[in-house]
């Protein structure tokens, strides 16, 4: 199989589909890579380094695009990429379809073959190749809102672990899933007064087992949430749907009763957001402000530790790369009902549920698009 990796495009997103290693692993399983110039450069590879792996470097993504049997990128595909895309070609990337029409339709129309990072499964429950860059993302949430609390940029002016005398900052945060517990984790280290509200008491357990005295834990319902809100200088918003739009949580009344300078992180914002007030923002213009309220909703966040973040990917992504490129998609899918999960449209059909019913289409089961029985699974 010739796979093809152009180099991300959307706004400060410096990650690769591939690094050199996965370049080489794959090419030493008999396959071909070709990658777009300078698609390394945000990460510290030059071409040199995927020429020396095996690949063979092209001066645009069209070329990419119109050669390989395989497209591997980062984020979805812009406008301008979907426009590329043929009909039976696979394209494997994070796509967070339900909050998206545009790009849907998109997929739909090009007859690819689109199989999601964010809702392949993994053998041991858990969405294997999402929990990365969540652990990136509910890490760099703390640093992002602890910016945020500066003064310059909105904030209450608050140092947010505080210092002997004056208290730390209050931080919540909702949901305790790999972001929440990642994101505790960094409030925590950091000195924060930390309150976490999920609907799953096994979670809430796992934080009190973890971090004891040290992390409040509360049962989340609509009186908790206003209750723990409208008294914090930090929200980190950190639920998850697999393949559905995130559940506004938190309402524009709610927000409108916070304290003026606090501050919310929505690291669900791929999936829609999980605030009423939230819009998406980029890494050139992180934040905005609503109802005195700073906003940072940065759709790409691991995007700004775009090396670390690469590596991380890549050490998930890689096995279902070169399974996919050994077997062929269909037989892939067909005998790995964990890759079949993250098959969200095939050729002109929307095959992940919960898109599916966000956006208006109609479901088709991944098994009877790909003509696969039950028995093969």
């Amino acid at each position: 199989m010739l796979i093809g990796v152009p180099k991300e495009i959307k706004n400060h997103e410096y990650r690769a589909g591939m690094v050199p290693g996965s370049v080489r692993e794959v090419i030493a399983h008999g396959h071909e890579v070709v990658v777009e110039t300078n698609a390394g450069a945000g990460i510290g590879f030059s071409d040199d380094d995927y020429i020396a792996a095996g690949a063979i470097v092209l001066d645009t993504a069209e070329e990419v695009f119109a050669k390989a049997d395989m497209i591997v990128k980062v984020k979805e595909p812009l406008a301008e990429e979907r426009k590329r895309l043929r009909e039976g070609q696979i394209l494997f990337t994070y796509l967070h379809l339900a909050p998206d029409m545009p790009q849907t339709q998109d997929l739909v129309d090009s007859g690819s073959v689109c199989i999601a990072y964010e809702t392949v499964t993994g053998k041991q429950g858990g969405l294997p190749l999402l929990a990365p860059m969540s652990e990136v993302a509910g890490r760099m949430s703390i640093q992002a809102g602890a910016q945020c609390l500066e003064k310059s940029r909105g904030g209450l002016g608050m140092l947010l672990g505080g210092v002997p005398g004056v208290s730390p900052a209050k931080c919540v945060v909702i949901g305790a899933g790999v972001v929440g517990s990642n994101a505790i984790r960094m409030a925590v280290g950091l000195g924060a007064r930390v309150v976490v509200l999920d609907r799953n008491v096994d979670a809430l357990r796992r934080i009190n087992v973890e971090f004891g005295s040290r992390v409040e834990t509360e049962f989340s319902s609509q009186e908790s949430l206003e209750k723990e809100i409208t008294s914090a200088d930090l929200v980190i918003g950190g639920v998850l749907i697999p393949g559905a739009a995130a559940p506004k949580l938190v309402t524009e009344e709610m927000v409108k009763k916070m304290k003026p300078g606090a501050v919310l992180v929505d690291v669900a914002i791929d999936q829609g957001g999980c605030f009423e007030t939230s819009t998406a923002t980029t890494h050139d213009a992180p934040t905005f402000i609503k109802h005195d309220v700073v906003h940072y909703c940065v759709a790409n966040m691991p995007g700004a530790v775009p090396r670390t973040s690469t590596f991380a990917l890549n050490n998930v992504t890689l096995p279902f790369i070169i399974n996919i490129a050994n077997k062929g998609y269909k037989e892939a899918l067909a005998k790995d009902p964990h890759l079949l999960n993250g098959l969200n449209v095939y050729k002109g059909q929307v095959t992940e549920r919960s898109v599916a019913e966000n956006l208006g289409f109609d479901y088709v089961d991944p098994k009877v698009a790909l003509d696969i029985s039950y028995d093969t699974l």
